[in-house]
């Protein structure tokens, strides 16, 4: 067994170190915003029954009456002021647009306009996600901390002081990207950057080359200035090593204009970018043009401050983030902002913030033991990864050999241009491939489960499947790249409280299987570790030789930004730069991949760098194929209805329901009332349980709907509206939420309990 982790069984083992993911609300403030005895009211009128009459206009004056109740409730919500302080960190603008208006309404029977409903409806947006939404951001969803102890037998919670033990602020990578490109743009400034040579601009005896294009003959003091810019040397340094006959920046330049340097102010990848950018500008020369540019980021700095100092309290913490975005703009002549797109990262605003929770968690051994069905799951699921990485690797071979043949006797194969050439493998027949093993995937576990149409519980022992599962899917001799070793659970334990846990009274629940990634080397999760080296000890343990990773952007869509970035690399480890060169200029062993090649060694294509270390070349594609393969784990095909599938005391899929939007027929009731009555009978009829997760293509990220109340109908009922306006053809998916909001056993110091989920890190090999 390795020190800092617990065997789970078979192959794989769990590290000792766990994330708790938790809301930063309890778990029951969901359940003010459902009137009490409404939802009995309602069902006393049957499918058949006229809504109309006396009993009618009773239940209306009733409905009326929860509804004013309600929205009081909902008052209360949006009055408090760490409610306010979380909404002010996600999206401030509506505090003043909606809360403060809605705060001063009187709700009354004849008040409730259209308008006051909608801002009702925001704020029950808001609280289902801070109440049970699992999410890992602010204080409303601080990053917890736990650990194995298979000397215990339950679970026990060390709730320590308050919620959060830290909260830190950070910067947003293209804020201050943001203010460099406003520094840069003093031309004093700029013999003082340090140019850097494109990472796939591979340089020749006479000439450089770039993938797919013929060679370019360049003069000898070309090539000395191209291999001498590597990001460490400013342009003065630069003049003073190749001699006053050269005019260096006007060579510069030219090379800029051919796309073979970047010649900028280039901030390193960082969850911390303005360290970086302060080191950078530590780097300039003149002490007057240093100070003025340091100036900058100090001026933000002293705004960052009374965002720090503001803590939870809602006002000062809307006057200091309007403070640093308004300081942000002078600094930089720039927009606080950055418009929501398809190939922006999350983290819109200037600084966001991340936090700690108090409350530390130890797992005993009735965790660890209800964990065994995991081991089937993940050993399925390493097929997955092993039989995506041999389809890639054969066909990024034949592209290796069209190259090598090409290239002619003698001529090396660079890496840039065979990643270059794979580009059309890995965005089309790779992206098919990974379709269609996932389909194969499900197919086999068909096999491996009972017949489930019809069906709304199919429940397995281990044990008695676990044949099934080594004849499905066979032995994995290998993972197919170095990440595909790990695999991030997220379980979550239903019970009541943590000393029911040791008596054996809970379940669990699988969130989502993480395919070929170590989610806890994410920054987010990284930077709140109390002891950082911890991670970073498991992380040798799994990996005592260098790795060969693939340097990545620093922000891509929503699969990448500075939060998400994987944090724990180490000096042995080797970064491969593909086509941007993120990382630090002055570390060692990052490689432009032009000056790597690939080649054939004992039958495997292999990646050799030029201090001689070689690497499985699948190691390149490392990101892009957990990419393709991370979300691809589901035991059953989509279906209009999906059972709820457990094996011994772990659900491992919740039962879901898949609807078109216009399937939602009391979505387009005018009467609130009947809206509700209807709904609830629709719910009856697909037997859907009080508490659900909702997915639709409409909307940004799934939300909570409680049947029981009103205002969580009404948001159903929208959504539902909006899909089939946009697509009548789409369907949005409701998943059973499972553990239920009664079920939680995470405490703080007060008592209160909150909606939680483990991120286990699971590793074989």
């Amino acid at each position: 067994m390795h020190e800092g982790s617990v065997s789970l069984s078979g192959r794989w083992r769990l590290w000792d170190q766990v994330a708790v993911r938790g809301a930063g609300f309890p778990a029951n403030g969901v359940l003010r915003l459902a009137p009490e005895g409404l939802a009995a009211a309602a069902d006393k009128f049957g499918p058949r029954d006229a809504l109309s009459g006396a009993a009618w206009k009773a239940f209306e004056a009733e409905f009326a009456q929860a509804a004013v109740r309600a929205a009081a409730s909902a008052q209360e919500i949006a009055a408090s002021g760490l409610f306010r302080a979380a909404v002010a960190w996600q999206n401030r603008g509506v505090l003043d647009s909606a809360i403060r208006p809605f705060l001063n309404w009187s709700p009354a029977t004849a008040g409730r306009t259209f308008k006051q409903r909608q801002r009702e409806e925001l704020v029950a947006h808001y609280w289902q996600r801070f109440c049970v939404k699992n999410d890992t951001i602010g204080f409303f969803g601080p990053v917890g901390w736990g650990v194995f102890d298979t000397a215990r037998t339950g679970v026990a919670v060390e709730p320590g002081t308050g919620l959060t033990a830290s909260s830190e602020v950070f910067f947003s990578s293209w804020s201050v990207d943001a203010v460099a490109r406003e520094i840069e743009a003093d031309p004093a400034v700029r013999p003082w950057t340090a140019p850097r040579r494109v990472p796939f601009v591979r340089l020749e005896e006479n000439a450089v080359r770039t993938p797919a294009r013929p060679p370019h003959p360049v003069p000898p003091r070309t090539l000395r200035l191209l291999r001498l810019c590597d990001g460490t040397r400013s342009v003065r340094a630069l003049q003073e090593e190749i001699g006053p006959d050269t005019d260096v920046p006007a060579l510069l330049d030219e090379l800029v204009r051919l796309r073979w340097i970047t010649w900028r102010l280039d901030v390193p990848a960082d969850i911390r970018p303005d360290r970086r950018l302060r080191a950078c500008l530590e780097r300039i020369g003149e002490p007057a043009l240093r100070g003025a540019a340091v100036a900058r980021m100090d001026e933000l700095e002293r705004a960052v401050e009374g965002v720090r100092a503001a803590a939870e309290d809602p006002e000062r913490l809307v006057a200091a983030l309007t403070h640093v975005e308004q300081t942000f703009q002078r600094v930089t002549d720039a927009a606080a902002k950055r418009e929501k797109s398809t190939t922006t990262a999350p983290g819109r605003s200037v600084v966001y913030s991340d936090s700690r929770r108090s409350a530390r968690v130890t797992l005993g051994s009735h965790v660890l033991a209800a964990l065994a069905p995991l081991d089937l799951l993940m050993s399925s699921a390493d097929w997955l990864c092993s039989a995506l990485a041999a389809r890639v690797t054969e066909r990024v071979t034949e592209v290796y050999e069209r190259l090598r043949a090409d290239a002619g006797p003698g001529r090396p194969v660079d890496l840039a241009a065979f990643w270059f050439a794979c580009m059309p493998v890995l965005h089309g027949p790779a992206v098919a491939d990974a379709a269609g093993l996932q389909a194969e995937f499900e197919r086999r576990w068909q096999g491996i489960l009972p017949a489930s149409e019809g069906v709304r519980r199919v429940t397995v022992v281990g044990t008695d499947i676990a044949g099934r599962v080594a004849e499905a899917f066979g032995p994995v001799t290998a993972p197919g790249w170095a990440a595909a070793r790990y695999i991030s659970p997220d379980v979550m334990i239903g019970a009541e409280d943590a000393a029911a846990v040791g008596r054996g009274e809970f379940h669990l629940t699988l969130g989502e299987l993480h395919l070929a990634s170590n989610t806890l080397g994410n920054e987010l999760f990284v930077n709140q570790h109390p002891d950082t080296r911890e991670l970073f000890d498991r992380t040798d343990r799994d990996h005592p030789a260098p790795r060969l990773m693939p340097l990545l952007p620093k922000e891509h869509k929503s699969r990448l930004s500075a939060r998400i970035r994987h944090a724990l690399v180490r000096p042995r480890d080797y970064q491969v730069a593909l086509l941007d060169n993120t990382a630090d200029p002055h570390r060692e062993r990052t490689v432009p991949s032009a000056d790597a090649v690939v080649e054939q060694h004992d039958g495997r294509l292999c990646v050799v760098l030029p201090d001689g270390a070689v690497f499985p070349a699948v190691e390149v594609f490392a990101h892009v194929l957990t990419t393709l393969v991370t979300d691809r784990f589901r035991l059953l095909p989509e279906a209009d209805r999906s059972p709820r599938v457990t094996i011994d005391r772990m659900t491992v899929a919740r039962e879901s329901w898949r609807f078109a939007g216009s399937a939602l027929a009391f979505a387009d009731d005018k009467s609130e009332a009947r809206r509700f009555v209807r709904a609830r009978q629709w719910r009856d009829t697909h037997e859907l349980p009080r508490f659900v997760f909702v997915v639709s293509p409409t909307e940004p990220r799934p939300f909570f709907v409680d049947f029981d109340s009103p205002v969580y109908v009404n948001i159903l009922a929208k959504a539902a509206r909006r899909l089939a306006r946009k697509d009548p053809d789409a369907r949005l998916t409701v998943t059973e939420m499972l553990p239920t909001p009664e079920q939680t056993w995470l405490t703080d110091d007060q008592g209160r309990h909150y909606t939680s989920e483990l991120r286990l890190v699971a590793v074989t090999g």
